[in-house]
């Protein structure tokens, strides 16, 4: 797996969002950006709202690109909180362009 993520990452698909305090990593998350939508693969935080950080930090900069899709796989209640919500496969697959005949 880690390998795959360096090879995505050098052909520019894998990205991580770090979140930095004194020269420590302190949270942060990474994952795949299709180029329709972000796949967050995993987060993590050491101090508190260091990954809330992340993620709205990775939202601001999708949406000044026009990309407001980011897929967290999990609907938990940290990322509801965040304004998160479960979408249909149908509606995704709308958002995203896919089309099940291809």
């Amino acid at each position: 797996m880690q390998q795959a993520y360096i090879q995505a990452h050098q052909a520019g698909f894998a990205h991580s969002v770090e979140v930095w305090q004194d020269r420590e990593l302190v949270g942060g998350l990474y994952g795949i950006d299709s180029g329709h939508f972000f796949s967050g693969e995993s987060m993590f935080h050491k101090v508190p709202n260091a990954g809330k950080a992340a993620i709205q930090f990775l939202v601001e900069k999708r949406a000044a690109l026009g990309n407001h899709l980011l897929d967290i796989q999990q609907l938990t209640p940290h990322m509801q909180a965040m304004g998160a919500e479960t979408w249909s496969r149908k509606r995704f697959s709308d958002a995203v362009g896919v089309n099940k005949n291809d």
